[in-house]
């Protein structure tokens, strides 16, 4: 996109790792888009596979599994995911990662020794269980209840919009351990879904990402070991989670300038094959025009992201900045996408186009990781 242009961040062990990544999904990821857009989740097998590579959960220390990299190892999966197309494993590993870094920052060792060796090599299928049906981004007035029993928790409730609901072998469950409160009293369990109580009502029909597995959940009384209390100390989920967001914004910036690159290169490729007027689509400058708008929105958000993506290696990203990218790439991404989309005409409109998949696929962006709403509060409240 940019000629030349290559991240100060970047160095050879990344670039290998670029080069895996993108191997990787030309034989295990493209070729599955249409069997995991038609049954609504990914198969294990992939995960496994990408575990065995080493690019499943590579910012995770490797005394737990991990391939002890930093988030610029997580970026370049992630931005490599996106510039291929692929709408389904993208989502569902970039939560599994989310998991795993909740454990291995706020766990204990017994905990992290326990469960991120299986995360990191893809046995065990990680999600988080946060939003739930009366509540989104209004996490501290939570429902779902932990109540201490002797040695155990007795967990009732339920949780929407779980991604790797209906597959995730542990949740990192948010849950009320003091109702009286609000964000004290909000703790966090690692939740093993094989427990008595817990079901999946149902994989929930989205207008986009059908290659996503996300699902409604129910907690009837079930009962789970007090070791299970991440970190062993009730009272610090709401903390916990407001931390960890700054993370999941700045990788969802990532991934967002990815796939407006992506968009940019269909559009191209499509103008300049698509038969219009004696000539070709290219030939009329209102393409020229929207293409040359894109491709500069799409470099500023490049140049955006691999800034955010440096202050995350350096330890210096803040919690306004990473707000500041996620809710301008989703913006932009959206609004690049649907410029592109109109290129295409009528068949902008057919699922069988990628530009069209990528228009509904991109709605959420401004929702999840913190509606954009949100996020724009928090940051005007620290000017």
């Amino acid at each position: 996109m940019i000629e030349n242009y290559r991240p100060n961040w970047m160095d050879e062990e990344l670039d290998a790792v670029q080069d895996m990544t993108r191997r990787f999904v030309a034989e295990h990821i493209t070729p599955k888009q249409e069997k995991w857009y038609e049954q609504g989740y990914t198969d294990r097998e992939v995960w496994l596979k990408a575990g065995e590579l080493g690019i499943l959960a590579p910012d995770i220390s490797a005394e737990y599994g991990g391939s002890g990299g930093h988030f610029g190892h997580e970026a370049v999966i992630g931005h490599e995911l996106c510039v291929s197309g692929d709408s389904s494993w993208r989502t569902c590993k970039q939560i599994h990662v989310i998991a795993a870094h909740y454990i291995e920052r706020y766990g204990t060792e017994q905990q992290k020794q326990r469960w991120l060796p299986g995360i990191c090599s893809g046995e065990l299928i990680a999600g988080m269980g946060m939003t739930e049906p009366d509540g989104g981004t209004d996490l501290q007035n939570m429902r779902t209840k932990a109540i201490r029993d002797g040695d155990n928790y007795r967990i009732s409730g339920s949780k929407t919009f779980i991604t790797n609901g209906s597959t995730a072998d542990i949740l990192i469950l948010a849950t009320k351990t003091d109702p009286s409160q609000k964000a004290k009293g909000v703790s966090l369990f690692i939740f093993e879904t094989k427990t008595p109580g817990f079901s999946v009502s149902k994989r929930l029909k989205k207008i986009g990402l059908h290659g996503s597995d996300t699902a409604e959940l129910f907690f009837d009384d079930c009962v789970v070991p007090a070791d299970r209390l991440l970190g062993e100390v009730e009272g610090k989920g709401f903390y916990q989670m407001m931390q960890d967001l700054t993370y999941e914004r700045a990788l969802t910036g990532v991934n967002c300038a990815a796939v407006m690159e992506h968009a940019l290169n269909v559009s191209a490729e499509y103008a300049h094959e698509r038969k219009m007027f004696g000539g070709k689509l290219i030939d009329l400058q209102n393409t020229r025009f929207v293409l040359a708008e894109v491709k500069t929105q799409a470099t500023i958000a490049r140049v955006f992201v691999d800034f955010t993506v440096e202050q995350m290696i350096k330890g210096n990203m803040t919690s306004d900045l990473a707000s500041m990218s996620k809710w301008w790439m989703s913006d932009t991404h959206s609004e690049v996408i649907n410029r592109c989309l109109q290129l295409f005409g009528g068949h902008g409109y057919i699922l069988e186009y990628p530009i069209a998949r990528m228009y509904v696929d991109a709605r959420i962006e401004s929702i999840y990781a913190g509606a954009n709403e949100v996020l724009k509060d928090l940051i005007g409240r620290n000017i």
